[in-house]
């Protein structure tokens, strides 16, 4: 009976997919918490609050701090000029 070569890569990978949902589960909500907890002391003042966001081009989180009334953006990290440069530098 002939089963072919193993790649471990691809059994690293399949097993990292499964456990990772587990692991980052607390760390969500412990995020989750803390960023309410920022924006209930209004930290960055009473019009603003702090968010998370996800970026779907680099799959990266954005910080963001942004006008709860117009939704403005008032800041981020890191900021768009950041983001390019570092796309950039992994394309070449």
């Amino acid at each position: 009976m002939d089963l072919g070569p193993v790649r471990p890569n691809y059994l690293h990978l399949s097993i990292a997919q499964q456990v990772e949902p587990l692991v980052r589960q607390p760390e969500k909500k412990e995020i989750i918490e803390a960023v309410k907890a920022v924006n209930k002391a209004e930290l960055f003042g009473q019009e603003n609050e702090l968010t998370f966001v996800l970026d779907r081009k680099s799959q990266k989180m954005l910080v963001r701090i942004v006008n709860k009334a117009t939704g403005e953006l008032v800041r981020q990290i890191p900021d768009d000029y950041v983001r390019r440069l570092a796309s950039d530098l992994n394309a070449e």
